[in-house]
């Protein structure tokens, strides 16, 4: 697949505060990457450079094959992106079909794909009954939705879409996410902040970790894998000293004990397993159970925040 979205040594400081630094991704046409991180680490300003909003002081990013620093290409740029921003921007004195109609045509959308769309998303995010009310007698979630629409009204090819399910029910969350799956299966290229793991796990095909600079990225699976390392997890009836000194004489790894679980360090499990069980009955041990240890996404996070 083509990268829609090519960053390089993007860099972005405010005074002697840096913000974004170094950074560097790609993310393919037709992908969803998410970007997580703690408060202050850089996501939002890196969005904010994608859609050309922001300056960034060094490095570079290329759109759609088009510069962000070039006038013409974030002209370009702009007309293809659509972007939820951590502020929704709406204007409360106009219903939602005004704002979105507003909007459609600053884009220059044809009229009937204008009203062919608000009409899509309205109803899509239950909002159909209430589209004539001025937008500031909605709620915080009621307003998240329409900046949801009025980032897809002129069918954009690329979404920047920053905490697009903040402020939203569990209901609305999961219509938004299941919207956003079926925007990449249009072959639309996705690059989404969020603070909700669950989220990111669920819907990215690549997270990256982002602390002011990015320092991981992967896919869901890898990196729960390559913060999980190779460690099977024995559950004993019961662990004695005769035992333990049995599983440390075999030099496998590191290995703990957590009440009557001994957890080992392997660095293959499919070879030192049977080994282990081997020492562990020869040391009279009776053994319950032996899994695989993994961790969930949000430990590996931790981890690589943490720098653990």
């Amino acid at each position: 697949m083509a990268v829609e979205i090519d960053v390089r040594n993007l860099t972005k400081k405010f005074r002697d505060i840096t913000a974004v630094e170094d950074l560097t991704f790609q993310v393919e046409q037709g992908e969803i990457m998410g970007l997580l991180g703690p408060n202050g680490a850089g996501k939002t300003t890196t969005m904010r450079m994608l859609s050309c909003l922001l300056p960034p002081s060094s490095g570079s990013a290329i759109v759609s094959g088009n510069s962000i620093t070039d006038p013409n290409g974030s002209l370009e740029i702009r007309k293809i992106i659509g972007v939820v921003p951590d502020n929704v921007g709406l204007y409360d004195s106009l219903s939602a079909v005004k704002n979105l109609r507003f909007y459609g045509r600053m884009y220059e959308s044809p009229e009937s794909l204008i009203e062919a769309n608000i009409k899509k998303y309205l109803q899509l995010m239950d909002l159909w009954e209430a589209r004539d009310r001025p937008v500031g007698t909605y709620s915080k979630g009621m307003k998240q939705k329409v900046a949801l629409a009025r980032a897809l009204i002129h069918d954009p090819r690329i979404l920047f879409l920053d905490e697009p399910t903040a402020n939203l029910d569990p209901e609305a969350t999961k219509t938004i996410r299941d919207l956003i799956v079926s925007l990449k299966e249009q072959d639309r290229t996705i690059l989404l902040n969020t603070h909700n793991l669950d989220e990111a796990q669920r819907i990215c095909g690549k997270i990256g970790v982002l602390k002011t600079r990015l320092i991981a990225v992967d896919t869901p699976a890898q990196l729960e894998k390559s913060f999980s390392g190779n460690k099977v997890a024995v559950q004993l009836v019961e662990v004695n000293d005769r035992i333990m000194e049995a599983v440390r004489f075999l030099k496998l790894g590191q290995t703990v004990l957590e009440g009557n679980t001994i957890i080992i360090d392997l660095a293959d499990p499919d070879r030192d397993t049977p080994s282990v069980v081997n020492a562990i009955t020869a040391a009279g041990g009776k053994i319950r159970s032996v899994n695989e240890v993994k961790v969930s996404l949000e430990d590996a996070y931790f981890k690589v925040v943490k720098g653990d």
